[in-house]
This record gives C-alpha cells, sequence and structure tokens, in this order.
C-alpha cells in the first residue's frame, strides 16, 4: 500500500499545535502581585476601625502593601513582556481609545488597554500615597485626616476599578478575571498573537532578594511592622505612662 503524504499545517510562534486555544499573557508574579495586593488592600480596609476583631492586623497589612508595591515596581522593568511599564504606558494612544469606546468600538487587548494602563499606574501611586501616610502617622509626624483621605480615594478608585474590569470583559467579550487568574486569554479573540514574552533568567532572584530588603527595611523603620496588635499594645503602655 503506498504512503500517503498528508499535509502539514505550520503553527504560528508560540503555539504548541491546534490543541493550544490559549495565549499567554501574564507571568506567574505579576498574578501573584495583583491577588495579594487586592487582599492585602481588603484587609487594611475591613481593619481600619478600632476596636474591632481585625483591627491589630491594619499597621502589617499596610506595610506588606509597601513590599508589595516595592516588588513591583522592580517587575515593572525586568518582569514578563505585558508586565513591564514600557509595554503598558502609553498615554498618546488614551485619546483614540476612549474615542473608540464612545464609538462602540472595543478593540482586543493582550495586555492592559492603554486606559487600564493609566488606571494601573494611578491606582499604584495611590496605594503607595496611602501607605506613606499611615507610616507618617506611626512616626508620630503625619495627618490622621489626610490618611483617612486618602484611603477614601483609594476606596473610590478600586470601585471603578472594579466596574471598569466589569465593563471591558462584557465589551469585548473575554474574562479578564480570569485571565489574572490563569494567566493566559482566548487565542480565538487574538488571531495571530504569540506567548508573552517571559521575564529574564534572573529576573525573579532579583524580585525575591527586593522583596527581602523590602522587609528587612520596613524591620528597621518599624520593629513591630508584622506583629498584629503591636502598635495598639504600645499606645496603651504610652497612655498608662501618661495616668
Amino acid at each position: 500500500m503506498p504512503d500517503i503524504a498528508l499535509p502539514i499545517t505550520p503553527t504560528a510562534p508560540g503555539r504548541k499545535g491546534h490543541a493550544n486555544a490559549a495565549v499567554k499573557v501574564w507571568d506567574l508574579p505579576t498574578r501573584l502581585f495583583h491577588w495579594l495586593l487586592a487582599a492585602t488592600v481588603l484587609l487594611a480596609f475591613v481593619s481600619a476601625e478600632e476596636g474591632t476583631g481585625l483591627a491589630p492586623w491594619h499597621v502589617a497589612a499596610g506595610w506588606v502593601a509597601a513590599i508589595l508595591i516595592g516588588f513591583r515596581m522592580i517587575w515593572g522593568f525586568i518582569g514578563g513582556q505585558h508586565a513591564r511599564f514600557r509595554n503598558f504606558i502609553r498615554p498618546g494612544a488614551v485619546g483614540d481609545h476612549v474615542a473608540g469606546l464612545l464609538h462602540g468600538r472595543v478593540e482586543p487587548s493582550l495586555g492592559h488597554n492603554p486606559l487600564g494602563g493609566l488606571a494601573t499606574l494611578v491606582l499604584l501611586a495611590t496605594v503607595t500615597a496611602v501607605v506613606w501616610s499611615g507610616a507618617s502617622l506611626i512616626g508620630g509626624t503625619g495627618s490622621e485626616d489626610l490618611h483617612e483621605g486618602l484611603a477614601g480615594g483609594l476606596l473610590a478608585l478600586v470601585g471603578l476599578h472594579v466596574a471598569a474590569v466589569v465593563v471591558m470583559s462584557v465589551l469585548s467579550r473575554e474574562n479578564l478575571v480570569r485571565a489574572m487568574v490563569t494567566g493566559v486569554k482566548p487565542r480565538a479573540r487574538h488571531p495571530g498573537a504569540v506567548d508573552a514574552a517571559p521575564a529574564a533568567g534572573l529576573a525573579a532572584p532579583a524580585a525575591a532578594l527586593a522583596i527581602i530588603a523590602g522587609a528587612y527595611a520596613v524591620q528597621q523603620v518599624d520593629s513591630g511592622a508584622f506583629v498584629p496588635g503591636s502598635h495598639a499594645e504600645a499606645g496603651e503602655t504610652e497612655d498608662a505612662d501618661h495616668d
């Protein structure tokens, strides 16, 4: 029986045959950062009220957020393709993107779209400001009104961010939340797309070293940073000394 040569369909770079229906977008460190920061900010908000069961965790949550922000600043230069600032900070494209949305045109975006990239920077900056104002309170030089005002602004931005994710998921017909969990998006919505370039080989060790250095620096500034309730106990001791 003669051999029959079957045609071979070439696959695009980054594909592993027709069975691979997803394209890699978000690297694992970026996804871990996103959800850990979300959990930390949530904990900080629910523990903000003094006298509650979670109140002892408020300061610790703030310091963890500070370390996470420090990591993201570094990962924005050495991380995977779509985690790098240079690949999603596109202020010149925001106007066209918004105009397209207003006219009902939603272009699928592998990483952050121009408006989403700008929102990411604003959120990072606001979290940083909230942490700074909280740290200033611990040092005795801050303003509680400023800290609460910034925290309120952050809460509003988080609400806007969540709403935007829901709206864009519907308009783009992509589950953006699931993408940030799995790290992939459907290839059918991004024809011709290839997997995102991973971080350089030494990026992960460098980021881990930065996290360790950040935790050490926080400990030098506040020895009770990661001990829940330590600041409340210190405050009670000071009150007792004054009595």
